[in-house]
């Protein structure tokens, strides 16, 4: 954290101290956080990192052999001044970059039997779910449950009313219409020209005017607004209005009213498109608002995973291509038939977890709001729905989790904070109000599902489990908040301060013996792409230092609450301001070359292209500043204390690295489908394609790898390894 004194360097020497203080070192992975601490490791467990298997070898040539490798290692692939070995275009720490030079990249496949399932469901899921085929157990659509989802749930838009409130207390799903109480979502309903036209919200509401002209219109929640059932086209209808009149503008229409639900588009959702799922059902399903109806043979979250019914030239490219072990028809027990492909794969393999779908399809199905949740229509807080989309298409993915070294929790977290309260099906009455304390429920009850019906969990501790949890759950670059021991955020909807140590533990935000941060998502830009701002030189960027965000009371419009950035955004601008204050300041420092500044900009990629430095700050939780500078080439600065993020960043060091923030694969997922359905490519899809070097998911993977070799608790059980891992034996990990 910097100091609340004044500054008063030279810019010769601030230009010093922020190349200094500036993030974590991308010579340290690029990122920090995204490695393993070897803190923990000895010197001596470091020497053992890679030794010989040969277990009739002596105690002490063995231990000598070990050396002997790790100084091969060290003088193939030496260090530079920075500590820094390059793999694949990255600067990583040197252990790691040492690994994987070593070992990663001379990495073979090996065979992998996975397990085809071909169990039936009871009454095929009633039609009203899909077929988890591997159990035989239904997972029910949005509305219906049961052990055969013949069972019609009951979700009401509506709380409990009373007679000031008819229509109970407001919530997103407030309806003065008709409910569909199988996804708790509001329509024009029977007796309308388009019953299922939506009334969200404010729609059904009537609205009253303000009696100042400069404040906002209000709406009363106890009465309804019947005039969106009007025919008079002099009123303000919605229900009965007809497109194309409302288009030639013949009749008015409530401006409150939209089309906020997905697989609708226009003004009036007289549209109808292809909704939104997980990897767009994978071209083996239907998607029916989020939820995947998957085609017969084919089941999961994406219909990605085939069943003995499915066609085996149709499954997806990382089970291909397999070579089938069918039993003999004595071993077939009545009609079950479960087969065994062969495939050959790449370490580190990861097995995806099949949760029931309250925990990802069903919060996509129910959202209120066709933007949220997901990452086709470019949301840019979802990282979690890139990765998820990712590591299901991934060639490392198996489906024998025996084989896997991974295991992946799908628990849509960042779902559940956006849509935290929308519904009286999904509130937050038993949790304080606070939408990180619902998550954490979530999270619980996805744990206890895998403990119970699932071995793996209690073979390691978890350890080799992976989780995803979101920037509103406030993971930093590498903040382990040692300092504060509480949540730092001034939202008080994601202050986490109130649940109890029970349930949320007492442990820093981030742990670098396990975690790894990945970037935020963000939106594709192929404006900058063909620009190539990554790639701008020194000399053409004039300013030292940006910054553009809120910077607090101080200016309009700024944040009120002085815990707001920790106070860090606010110190900053009272330094180094560059536009005016409430009061017409200037910052103490102000300079020509320094731009920190509230206003939003109209070309933010480009002001980041043309500066040396830009900040990288915490806002409520942690904002996407830093994926932002390095994607446009500007060395990212962060100021917070208590971070894990080592720093020694070169310009050079962006520009080799920048696609390394990108979820590029994920994007030429959407490329690809939307290719095969229209037969083009949009520009975006184009500029993408010409990529290259590793993406987000592709460090990951990386990492995974080296963490699967190296992590100590690995260490402790390689002496019971009987696994084929594809490396030559110096890269095996045995116990002293």
């Amino acid at each position: 954290m910097f100091s609340h004194q004044k500054w008063k360097f030279s810019w010769s020497q601030i230009a010093t101290v922020a190349s200094v203080i500036v993030l974590v070192s991308l010579v340290h992975l690029f990122l920090g956080p995204v490695v393993p601490s070897f803190d923990s490791i000895t010197v001596r467990q470091a020497q053992n990192l890679c030794g010989p298997s040969n277990e009739s070898i002596s105690q002490v040539t063995k231990n000598s052999s070990q050396s002997l490798v790790v100084v091969a290692f060290d003088r193939r692939f030496p260090a530079d001044s920075h500590g820094a070995v390059v793999y694949r275009n990255a600067s990583w720490k040197a252990e790691i970059g040492q690994w994987l030079s070593s070992c990663d990249a001379v990495a073979k496949e090996v065979d992998i039997i996975e397990p085809i399932g071909g169990r039936k469901c009871m009454s095929d899921c009633s039609g009203q779910g899909v077929c988890n085929h591997e159990f035989g157990l239904c997972r029910c659509f949005h509305g219906f449950t049961g052990e055969d989802c013949s069972q019609k749930l009951r979700l009401d838009c509506n709380y409990e009313k009373t007679p000031e409130m008819p229509y109970g207390k407001w919530v997103v799903s407030i309806c003065s219409r008709h409910c569909d109480t199988t996804r708790a979502m509001c329509f024009c309903g029977e007796g309308t020209k388009y019953p299922n036209r939506p009334v969200p919200e404010s729609c059904g509401f009537q609205i009253n005017s303000p009696t100042n002209p400069d404040e906002p219109k209000m709406t009363d929640w106890s009465k309804p607004d019947l005039d969106i059932l009007t025919t008079n086209s002099s009123k303000q209808g919605w229900c009965n209005v007809d497109p194309e009149d409302a288009y030639a503008m013949k009749v008015k229409i409530k401006e409150e009213c939209d089309c906020k639900y997905d697989c609708l588009w226009g003004r009036f959702c007289e549209i109808p498109v292809q909704c939104t799922c997980v990897n767009q059902c994978s071209g083996h399903g239907k998607c029916r608002g989020g939820f995947c109806q998957c085609d017969k043979g084919w089941f999961g979250t994406d219909c990605s995973i085939p069943s003995t019914l499915s066609t085996v030239g149709e499954w997806p490219q990382w089970l291909r291509p397999a070579h089938l072990e069918v039993p003999s028809e004595k071993n077939v027990p009545g009609n079950l038939i479960n087969l065994s492909a062969v495939v050959k794969k790449k370490r580190p393999l990861i097995y995806i977890y099949d949760l029931p779908p309250d925990f990802n399809s069903l919060l996509i199905e129910g959202r209120h709001f066709k933007f949220e949740c997901v990452n086709r229509i470019y949301d840019e807080r979802n990282a979690t729905m890139a990765f998820y989309e990712n590591i299901l298409a991934t060639a490392h993915r198996t489906m024998n989790g025996e084989e896997a070294d991974f295991f992946f929790v799908p628990v849509l977290d960042s779902c559940i904070i956006n849509r935290a309260d929308d519904a009286p099906h999904i509130n937050m009455q038993n949790h304080t109000g606070l939408r990180s304390s619902l998550t954490l429920e979530f999270y619980k009850r996805a744990y206890e599902h895998i403990v119970e019906k699932y071995p793996y969990w209690n073979r390691s501790a978890g350890r080799d489990h992976i989780w995803i949890w979101n920037s509103m759950m406030l993971v930093h670059w590498g903040n382990t908040n040692s300092k504060h021991n509480h949540s730092t955020t001034a939202y008080f909807g994601d202050n986490w301060d109130d649940i109890s140590d029970e349930r949320r533990g007492d442990h820093p935000c981030f742990d670098p013996r396990k975690d790894l941060v990945i970037p935020a998502w963000k939106v594709p830009d192929p404006y900058s792409m063909r620009k190539n701002y990554w790639e701008r030189p020194r000399e053409k960027r004039k300013t030292l230092f940006y910054f553009n965000g809120n910077l607090g009371p101080a200016y309009e419009k700024g944040r009120p609450e002085d815990s707001y950035s920790m106070g860090i955004r606010q110190k900053l601008a009272e330094e180094f301001g560059s536009s005016p204050n409430k009061e017409g300041k200037l910052g103490k420092q102000h300079a020509e070359d320094v731009i920190v500044t509230p206003l939003r900009s109209d070309n933010y990629h480009k002001d980041i292209a043309n500066s040396i430095f830009c900040g990288a700050f915490p806002g409520d939780g942690w904002s996407g500043r830093m994926e932002d500078s390095i994607l446009q080439g500007c060395v990212p600065v962060i100021i917070q204390g208590f971070s894990e993020a080592e720093i020694q960043f070169r310009l050079g060091n962006v520009k080799e690295l920048w696609q390394r923030f990108l979820f590029r694969d994920s994007i030429l997922l959407e490329a690809e489908r939307q290719k095969a359905t229209y037969g083009h490519e949009e520009d975006w899809a184009v500029q993408f394609s010409k990529l290259k070097h590793d993406d987000i998911f592709a460090t990951i993977i990386q990492t995974l790898h080296f963490k699967l070799h190296n992590d100590p608790w690995r260490r402790e059980q390689a002496v019971n390894r009987t696994k084929d891992y594809g490396l030559p034996q110096e890269c095996l990990h045995k116990t002293s």
